[in-house]
């Protein structure tokens, strides 16, 4: 998968993820399986509303992850 997209749960990462972080994380998921660093102007639409629910997806996902020995916040 692709390497530059980070774990963003505790303790891979210190501080909680922002929202920012996450988004990030996704625009690099979507980037790496369509296969396009930036989609052409009949694609932008699909291509941001797949980084809009892989974003969103993430967020549930970090939100329900239990850590063993970490506060939950």
């Amino acid at each position: 998968m692709c390497r530059s997209i980070k774990t963003l749960r505790p303790p891979a990462l210190p501080e909680e993820a922002t929202e920012e972080d996450m988004r990030a994380a996704a625009l690099q998921y979507v980037r790496k399986v369509s296969g396009f660093r930036a989609p052409a102007a009949h694609n932008r639409e699909v291509f941001d509303r797949a980084v809009d629910e892989i974003t969103a997806a993430t967020m549930k996902l970090l939100d329900g992850l239990e850590i063993r020995g970490a506060a939950r916040g």
